[in-house]
């Protein structure tokens, strides 16, 4: 299977994870290549930061038998935008795609005013970019966190609700198709019926763009997020069932392109002071296991966990080879975390 969507944490953030213990887990539930975020800390916003995340995961990667990426982040800044773009066209597919933050979340890289949104799509198109454009989508204005419980992690779905999705996807759409983006979009953990039903209008229009979606997603709602002890907090949110069960049905008939797991682990202690994002490789499995009993064929699976991926971003063509005993290895990876969000079905 190939991941195009975690965050692996180490150098200031080590307590939470290593590279090395997050690979290790991502190759245990049967994935042999991921895409790494840049919301790091350091963040991957320049060259040098960059190289040294790529010696360091290429490496521990390699031990593995695996394959690692990054994403280069975006700033406001259109000359740090033009060397992203000078570096992927370098070192793709080791920097496999730019990432941009509509909202902040974990790490605070959020490019958050529409017209500085305009201004990057605008320097990546004179900049003549024309590879994947990886984005975060939430409206930072719509947002409201004085409506969060901290001793309820269901009231994070209202403090950052699906308005705020559905809003910053058909902004991103327009600013793309107003400045005449030559690249791809791909839009991130899509949670909303909405948001899917826009990316699905602008395929319709001719516009070159994805979306993907996670287990977590497809498969929960915010009425399991008032079970605490599972820390089921993440941007974005979860939502109702209604938008689960169109998530997870976009999933069984195609209409999402990808399975991505936005793995994002940190410590009970940070989780507790009210951290967004969980461990989400045994979700891949589960979410696999689920979509495979529900008759999903095997094609449609290998495009879903990795052939659809390698479409997307360009990549050369490769095996993807799917778990054969999801259930065991689910019960292997439920001991890696100390947060388990997911219970076997």
């Amino acid at each position: 299977m190939i991941d195009p969507h975690v965050h692996l944490r180490d150098w200031a953030q080590k307590e939470k994870e290593t590279v090395a213990h997050g690979l290790k887990v991502a190759k245990m539930a049967g994935i042999e290549r991921v895409f790494d975020m840049p919301n790091t800390n350091p963040p991957l916003v320049e060259r040098e930061t960059i190289l040294d995340r790529l010696a360091l995961g290429t490496g521990e990667a390699r031990k593995l038998k695996m394959s690692y990426s990054v994403y280069a982040g975006l700033t406001k800044d259109p000359e740090q935008i033009k060397a992203m773009v000078l570096l992927h066209s370098e070192l793709f597919p080791l920097v496999v795609a730019l990432k941009m933050f509509l909202s902040h979340s974990t790490g605070n890289m959020g490019i958050v005013d529409y017209e500085e949104q305009r201004n990057v799509i605008r320097t990546l198109s004179e900049a003549d970019y024309k590879g994947v454009l990886a984005v975060h989508a939430e409206k930072e204005s719509l947002n409201n966190m004085k409506l969060e419980d901290p001793d309820d992690y269901s009231s994070h779905s209202s403090a950052r609700p699906r308005e705020s999705e559905i809003e910053s996807v058909r902004d991103i759409i327009r600013l793309v198709k107003e400045e005449k983006f030559p690249g791809h979009l791909h839009i991130c953990h899509i949670s909303t019926k909405d948001a899917v039903l826009e990316v699905m209008k602008a395929k319709e229009e001719g516009l070159s763009i994805s979306m993907g979606a996670t287990p977590h997603h497809a498969l929960l709602t915010l009425d399991d997020a008032r079970d605490g002890k599972r820390g089921l907090k993440m941007n974005p949110p979860l939502r109702s069932e209604e938008d689960r069960a169109f998530i997870y049905e976009s999933l069984k008939n195609g209409t999402i392109d990808n399975v991505e797991s936005d793995h994002a682990p940190h410590t009970l202690e940070d989780k507790e002071k009210g951290a967004s994002g969980i461990p989400c490789f045994s979700g891949m499995l589960l979410l696999y296991h689920k979509l495979k009993e529900d008759g999903v064929d095997k094609e449609r699976l290998l495009d879903l966990f990795g052939r659809n991926v390698i479409k997307t971003y360009g990549l050369k063509d490769e095996d993807v080879r799917l778990p054969d005993d999801s259930e065991k290895l689910f019960t292997r990876l439920s001991e890696s975390y100390p947060i388990r969000p997911f219970e076997w079905i």
